[in-house]
């Protein structure tokens, strides 16, 4: 199974004042009143009038994304940090191996990052996104880290997030699911299997 995110989240009300206006932004519901915006190539362009630009080879850490933060990317990040947190987020895994990387604005300047890894042998809350999502705010609970407290595993890809902004999902969409699948099932005496679109972190 694999597992790919190129996506800006923050506070869901700062991330609907600054794309307000955007034909290309798509926000989906996070946990927590956080929102992720999937980051296209039509967005890019939108914000920076110019064409994304990709790295050729592999991400390491002194170039940590795939996508090219170009300055004016940069600076529309930025700006938007003036009004708070704001962070940048990779992720991609294929059959247990991957990487993710992350980036975190405040008051219009980078305040942590960015940050890469590839190995995540270190703890959990050491781990880039556990790390950014820390600094945005997120607050521990129920889940195992703040990666799953917020949601972000419930889509696989920018497809899966752009369809979960345009139809409106909650982050809590798969657990309603669940809830109502065992609810049906409750006459049968079976082990209901909770349905999730990835396991741990897309590594399964």
């Amino acid at each position: 199974m694999s597992y790919q995110l190129s996506a800006v989240v923050a506070d869901v009300e700062l991330l609907r004042e600054q794309t307000a206006d955007l034909d290309h932004a798509v926000l989906a519901a996070l946990r927590q009143d956080f929102a992720l915006l999937p980051v296209t190539p039509q967005l890019v362009q939108e914000l920076t009038g110019g064409l994304p630009d990709f790295a050729t080879d592999e991400p390491r850490a002194e170039r940590p994304f795939r996508l090219v933060l170009s300055p004016p990317l940069a600076e529309v990040l930025a700006r938007w940090s003036t009004s708070g947190p704001v962070a940048y987020l990779e992720a991609e895994f294929a059959g247990g191996l991957g990487h993710q990387s992350a980036v975190v604005w405040l008051g219009g300047e980078v305040s942590w990052g960015p940050r890469y890894d590839a190995a995540l042998d270190r703890p959990r809350a050491e781990w880039p996104i556990n790390t950014a999502l820390a600094r945005l705010g997120a607050e521990p609970g129920a889940w195992i880290d703040p990666f799953a407290e917020l949601g972000l595993h419930l889509e696989r890809d920018t497809d899966g997030w752009l369809t979960h902004g345009r139809r409106g999902l909650s982050a809590d969409y798969w657990d309603e699911l669940a809830e109502e699948w065992e609810l049906r099932q409750s006459g049968q005496h079976q082990q209901p299997h909770r349905p999730g679109p990835v396991g741990d972190w897309g590594i399964a």
